[in-house]
């Protein structure tokens, strides 16, 4: 009898133990793709697909795709750092309640510093954008609904994705010559004047290390050229700007000068300014008033 239940179930068993396999050797290879479906979750996750690759440079992304039917919403989201560190690894908690939202969500990880100067963050994130549009049926992401969102140099970036033309030329080593249009910005404490913290009463050292710490005539013109507050114009996508006031890391002044000449060209925006925080601090209470507010916005803007 135990001879004939062993023989039946055999494949089973087989099968099982091929996954297991499979799963554990995936996850023993940190920078490889790993896909995990969570029955619990909305999502399913695929690590570290490679979104663009430049001189020795894989460019990697970590995508939560929204498991419903039909097509969803996309989030590009991107991690702080001044430019110069941290990753897409643990920024999961800043992004969380869109995928709540129903958001499927691009996490992606740039250049830093240390790998390239100025502008090479910039076009990396350009090319997120084209990646999204490039593989928006193969993962169901809805081309009229793509978003960015970041927090400090992220948010700069969301920025400068959103806002900067084509012919501007960041996108050049990007995969496709598409035109595209982001649907909306959520930018948290981003950098909107990059020339402002390279000199004078401003000066930053990570503005300064991006830039590549010698500052001449050709790098303040590079800066002008990445400086969100350069490229205001009628016809850009709606713009939430979240800000502590007492920011002096990023100047709180940055998010205000952004608002106001946002106003003037008729663009579609708001500036949430936190009161009595400084870049970082934020409570409990101050996160969930902003995330109601980002799902207003959103709402108000038909992306929800």
């Amino acid at each position: 009898m135990l001879k004939k239940l062993f023989i039946r179930y055999l494949p089973i068993a087989a099968i099982f133990s091929l996954l297991v396999a499979v799963i554990l050797y995936s996850q023993h290879e940190g920078n490889r793709t790993i896909t995990t479906v969570n029955n619990k979750a909305n999502y399913q996750l695929s690590r570290n697909l490679v979104y663009h690759k430049v001189d020795d440079s894989q460019l990697k992304l970590d995508l939560y795709q929204n498991k419903n039917p039909g097509l969803h919403p996309t989030l590009i989201a991107i991690h702080g750092g001044g430019w110069i560190q941290e990753s897409k690894e643990g920024f999961k908690p800043f992004f969380e309640p869109y995928l709540n939202w129903g958001f499927s969500v691009i996490n992606i990880n740039y250049r830093l510093a240390s790998t390239a100067l100025a502008p090479a963050a910039v076009q990396d994130a350009r090319c997120a954008l084209h990646w999204v549009v490039n593989n928006a049926e193969k993962y169901n992401f809805d081309k009229s609904k793509i978003i960015a969102t970041g927090f400090s140099a992220g948010g700069h970036l969301s920025l400068t994705t959103g806002m900067i033309p084509p012919e501007a030329g960041f996108d050049n080593q990007c995969s496709s010559n598409e035109k595209i249009k982001l649907a909306a910005i959520v930018n948290w404490s981003g950098i909107t004047d990059v020339e402002d913290l390279i000199k004078g009463a401003n000066e930053k050292y990570y503005a300064v290390e991006w830039l590549g710490n010698k500052i001449t005539d050709s790098k303040i013109e590079l800066a002008k050229n990445v400086s969100p507050i350069n490229y205001v114009r009628p016809n850009l996508p709606p713009i939430l700007t979240i800000h502590g006031d007492k920011d002096t890391f990023v100047p709180y002044a940055h998010a205000v000068r952004l608002h106001k000449k946002l106003d003037l060209a008729s663009v579609p925006n708001q500036l949430y300014s936190v009161k009595g925080v400084a870049h970082v601090g934020f409570t409990k209470k101050q996160k969930q008033q902003i995330y109601a507010t980002i799902k207003e916005f959103l709402i108000r803007h038909q992306l929800i």
